[in-house]
């Protein structure tokens, strides 16, 4: 399946300044394994050492938080769009 990643700016650095990249995959788990493919080491800025996503990221896939669905094992239809959005605190 082809979805669409969107970078938010603190990891345009990971990917040439891209703000969109194209992936393929048919879970989340896949789409990452494709964009980290692509871009060497973006990886390391959104998974854990386990493999599984940082706490401080947020991942949407179509408007769906995936903490709320099955995580990496999420599935993507074609067309998907995943939003990484890095928390934000504060005070």
């Amino acid at each position: 399946m082809s979805a669409t990643v969107r970078i938010p700016t603190p990891l345009r650095t990971a990917t040439g300044g891209a703000a969109k990249v194209d992936v393929e995959g048919d879970t989340l788990g896949e789409a990452l394994s494709d964009l980290e493919a692509q871009h060497p080491g973006i990886s390391e800025r959104l998974l854990d050492e386990s493999g599984e996503l940082r706490r401080f990221v947020n991942v949407f896939v179509d408007d769906e938080d995936v903490r709320f669905q099955q995580g990496l094992e999420t599935t993507l239809e074609p067309g998907t769009t995943v939003s990484i959005i890095p928390a934000v605190a504060g005070g």
